[in-house]
């Protein structure tokens, strides 16, 4: 189990269900689905769009789309504390500070009006006073790897890249200097270099900060080489888990068997 029986819990979710549609005939989104993720791994949720993969993870800081969708059951527990149960001080002070979230794409995650350096800003003046924001938003923006982190943070989103775009993303979620990442489908919508490059700063982030990450796609293929551990998700329930390498080379759900049967491969029609 990669060493984490040594490892604190940081935070365990236990049988957690997320409901849509009337109360007397409801749809399922999340369905009694159970993990844990320990202090300083990457936990991979795997699974095909549809399977409750995002609003597993959303549940998390209690962000879910209410009253569209409501929490039926279960517990969150994050260092002990059960989420769900906080109230709307307490939960302020988790989202971002303690739990951050990267977004699928970053260009319509970003606010086109704001500049990034001011988005960034935000939440260091609501959670960190008496920081000098606009030197700390230059330091987020370098510390992910932005050329000309001053001019980065002047630009409005369209200026940057969509590389760049999803750095600045990953600089807003970590200006709070959170314990847990969610990362949801990070590399969505960009081309496979950008890709394996942001892949390697999350790795690079983990390991400079002890990061917890809780990586959400529906790609194995970006899976091997970045998680711990993988919960496998379908249908709102959780299919299939274990070691990273084990789950992919030894899968014993037949739904897990025909997600990695879907990976492309060269030299295969």
């Amino acid at each position: 189990m990669n060493g984490i029986e040594n490892q604190q819990c940081l935070i365990d979710v236990q049988d957690l269900a997320v409901h849509f549609g009337a109360p007397e005939n409801p749809v399922r989104a999340v369905d009694g689905v159970s993990f844990q993720i320990f202090s300083g791994e990457i936990v991979a949720l795997v699974g095909e769009s549809g399977s409750g993969k995002s609003i597993s993870a959303l549940a998390l800081a209690k962000l879910i789309p209410e009253p569209a969708a409501r929490i039926a059951g279960g517990k969150i527990l994050f260092r002990g504390a059960d989420t769900l149960a906080m109230n709307h001080a307490e939960l302020r002070t988790l989202r971002g500070a303690k739990i951050a979230y990267i977004f699928q794409e970053p260009a319509t995650s970003l606010n086109p009006v704001f500049t990034v350096g001011y988005q960034i800003g935000e939440a260091i003046k609501l959670h960190r006073r008496g920081v000098h924001v606009k030197t700390e938003v230059k330091k987020l923006l370098a510390s992910v790897g932005l050329p000309e982190p001053a001019r980065a943070a002047k630009s409005y989103p369209h200026e940057l890249s969509g590389g760049m775009q999803q750095r600045a993303m990953i600089a807003m979620a970590l200006a709070c200097d959170p314990d847990l990442l969610v990362a949801d489908e990070p590399t969505t919508a960009l081309d496979v270099t950008v890709q394996k490059q942001i892949l390697e700063l999350l790795l690079q982030l983990r390991a400079e900060r002890g990061l917890s990450i809780l990586l959400i796609t529906h790609n194995l293929g970006i899976v091997a080489n970045t998680a711990d551990r993988i919960y496998v998700m379908h249908r709102g329930k959780i299919v299939e888990s274990g070691d990273t390498k084990t789950v992919l080379k030894n899968p014993q759900d037949v739904y897990t068997k025909n997600l990695i049967a879907a990976v492309p491969r060269l030299h295969h029609e």
